[in-house]
């Protein structure tokens, strides 16, 4: 046996077995973990790969196409070679039969009347017990990785690298939806995922598993064997799936601590009660560097930004509906792809600077990402906001010189004057646009902008007053007066 693994050719070599081969010669190769005899016309779901099924002929088939079907199910599922007992029940082996096992490299011997299938199974277990001590001793290998975690403090993929060649196997990590599951670990292909946990774990050339976690499974390991390895078998992936596990749980429970961290230091941030170096240290923790922004959400779901930003350093926050994150500009980028979200984010600042300017800048801009329906503003693409101040008492002036009569008859009488003449302006003073898209009648509209305009004693016809009573609504808005 070539590195102490038994192959189908090695079979053939055991003069006692006499086994010939009627098809399938190119796979003699495939490494043989066991042998079974089985009637069943599908055995696959109990058997765990690199298996000699052994038959009298009660599960093949009469028809060509339900012997080829036969035989593919049996090679999909790992099976090292098929061994039919002469004579007996063995039905007329049809041409399409041979031909795919040839396409297939699928072995498919003839076994003596004389030799009983038990002799096989004996020679096949005699054969692989120094294999089965390798399995063994990579199984308490593994189960020795967990002294690793805690006593080494091993990062993920360096952990892996030692399981894989502990193993013999490649190992692959991903969510059920076939994203990274572990920083670091290569994901398999999507086509090789189960439909369901409780699928079979063989896959060819290895296995599938689940990655156990509460409420249903975390992901799926793939591991595949390693060219020139020994493979240790499935009971020690199993048990690498159980570190996967284990380590998965270590990361969300790391995540979620830096999550409420992170939460928190927004809270501090936002009511100002951290010096700036404190502050610049809190965020270096969260690896925020360089250039940061503050950002509004709205209309997102919680899960799906979470997952947008999982790959990005970042603070988030829930404050009434709105969720606050703090981060690169980049993350405006990862933001504005989600469904039905509105976005405002503020210009760049240095880490530990005041959040005061900044939030004001998120909330003015989620209030026109919301008026206007797209998914991200950024402050300071408008070009009027541009012009405003940053001080709060010089803007806080401006609405009350302009606005001040205004604001306090809507707040009287329930009424929507400021929201009518802002409308009105943003659709560059069309009144019928704008009725439309207030839901009134032209002339409710244009009572209202009468009604304003003595309030507020500006002539809304006068190009300064219009210029005036516009820089007036920006102000109110980064005020958060017009939400």
């Amino acid at each position: 046996m070539a590195n102490n693994k038994l192959t189908v050719e090695d079979l053939l070599s055991f003069p006692a077995l006499q086994l010939t081969v009627r098809a399938g010669g190119s796979g003699l190769g495939r490494s043989v973990s066991w042998a079974h005899a089985s009637e069943l016309a599908d055995p696959t779901p109990w058997l765990l790969g690199a298996e000699v099924i052994m038959t009298t002929g009660l599960a093949v088939p009469r028809t060509a196409a339900g012997q080829r079907a036969y035989l593919e199910r049996l090679d999909d599922a790992g099976v090292a070679a098929l061994a039919l007992s002469a004579q007996l029940h063995m039905p007329p082996l049809h041409d399409a039969f041979f031909r795919a096992a040839e396409e297939r490299g699928f072995p498919v011997l003839e076994v003596p009347l004389a030799v009983p299938f038990i002799a096989v199974s004996q020679e096949v277990a005699a054969s692989v017990q120094e294999d089965a001590r390798h399995r063994l001793g990579a199984q308490l290998q593994v189960f020795g990785s967990l002294r690793w975690l805690v006593a080494e403090d091993l990062d993920t993929p360096t952990l892996l690298r030692r399981l894989e060649r502990l193993s013999g196997y490649d190992v692959y990590l991903c969510t059920p939806q076939g994203r990274p599951l572990l920083p670091g670990v290569p994901v398999p292909d999507p086509g090789v995922l189960p439909a369901s946990a409780d699928a079979p774990p063989t896959v060819p050339g290895g296995f599938v598993l689940p990655v156990p976690a509460p409420g249903g499974p975390a992901g799926f390991l793939v591991a595949y064997e390693r060219e020139g390895a020994q493979p240790a078998g499935l009971a020690v992936v199993q048990h690498i799936a159980t570190v996967a596990a284990l380590r998965v749980a270590m990361v969300r429970t790391e995540r979620e601590t830096l999550r409420r961290e992170g939460a928190e230091t927004l809270a501090e941030l936002l009511q100002e009660v951290l010096d700036p170096e404190a502050a610049r240290r809190r965020l270096a923790r969260h690896a925020i560097e360089g250039d940061t922004v503050l950002i509004v959400v709205r209309g997102a779901m919680d899960e799906a930004l979470l997952r947008c930003l999982q790959d990005h350093p970042h603070l988030l926050l829930t404050w009434g509906e709105d969720r606050y994150v703090l981060g690169s500009p980049e993350l405006a980028v990862e933001i504005g792809g989600l469904s039905d979200v509105a976005a405002g984010m503020s210009r760049p600042f240095l880490p530990g600077a005041a959040l005061r300017v900044a939030q004001r800048e998120a909330l003015w801009a989620v209030s026109k990402a919301v008026e206007s329906g797209r998914p991200v503003v950024r402050y300071g693409d408008d070009s009027t906001g541009r012009w405003l101040p940053d001080d709060p008492a010089v803007l806080t002036a401006l609405v009350e010189h302009v606005l001040g009569e205004v604001l306090r008859y809507d707040a009287a009488h329930d009424s929507q004057l400021l929201v009518s003449v802002r409308t009105w302006m943003e659709r560059d003073r069309r009144t019928e646009t704008a009725a439309a898209a207030l839901h009134i009648h032209p002339n409710t509209l244009t009572y209202r902008l009468r009604r304003f305009g003595t309030l507020a004693d500006r002539d809304l016809g006068s190009t300064g007053a219009l210029a005036e009573v516009w820089l007036a609504i920006q102000a109110a808005g980064t005020l958060g007066l017009t939400d």
